[in-house]
């Protein structure tokens, strides 16, 4: 009997090591999108200045849109984390804490 408790422990830890690297993966995609945004928008006003001034509508710059543009981006990046951790990751981890507590 304690070696099935010491294979089910095993097992758990190498899902949670899963889970865990997937994580970090989702989170390197996520922070990866992000900074594309910002750091795109910041070379933009940087680099070149006359594009990010030219106006889209009257009273309505490239620079002024794009900018609302990656508030937006940081909503929708938030967003797909939450959504992704609420339906995979919160579920799969509580799965993983239910089972170490019914081994014990």
């Amino acid at each position: 009997m304690r070696e099935q408790g010491g294979s089910g422990a095993r097992e758990r830890e190498r899902a949670l090591a899963a889970l865990a690297g997937r994580r970090w993966r989702v989170a390197i995609a996520l922070t990866a999108a992000m900074m594309a945004a910002y750091f795109g928008f910041l070379l933009l006003v940087a680099y070149a200045k006359a594009a990010a001034g030219a106006l889209v509508a009257p009273g309505l710059s490239w620079g002024i849109l794009l900018g609302a543009l990656v508030i937006v981006v940081v909503w929708v990046v938030t967003g797909i984390y939450v959504l992704w951790a609420s339906a995979r990751y919160d579920t799969k981890l509580e799965d993983l804490r239910a089972a170490a507590r019914e081994e014990r």
